[in-house]
């Protein structure tokens, strides 16, 4: 099987050792993204909800950029310092995916990269 990676200055670049995403046959493995800005690789904000929001224009651009869209994620695992942040989070996978959502799995961590609250990373089905 084949194995192409993606990259794109749309979302933030690879702090260390990983592709942004990995295509294995049909199907996309994209990062986990943390609420960075692509352009100045600064945190967009303190605000929770701000931060979810950037993480998903983070995803959405790499699933472009592999050649999908948020209608052919099928999985995602989102990490969050703060479980009770978990309806925010709710809230803007509603405003940005559509039914069926995809699968999806919740964990609390006590710290993610930079001191972000929301860190997500998802699965796409390309086939």
């Amino acid at each position: 099987m084949s194995r192409q990676t993606f990259h794109t200055d749309n979302a933030p670049a690879a702090i260390g050792a990983y592709s942004q995403a990995v295509r294995a046959g049909d199907t996309v493995y994209l990062s986990g993204s943390i609420p960075l800005v692509p352009s100045t690789m600064e945190l967009v904000s303190d605000d929770v909800r701000k931060q979810v929001v950037q993480v998903f224009d983070n995803l959405e651009a790499v699933c472009l950029a592999a050649g999908g869209s948020f209608d052919q994620v099928v999985k995602l695992t989102v990490f969050l310092t703060d479980l009770t942040d978990f309806p925010i989070v709710n809230e803007v996978m509603e405003e940005r995916f559509s039914k069926p959502f995809p699968a999806r799995a919740a964990i609390g961590v006590a710290s993610l990269p930079r001191n972000v609250a929301v860190e997500v990373e998802g699965v796409m089905f390309l086939g």
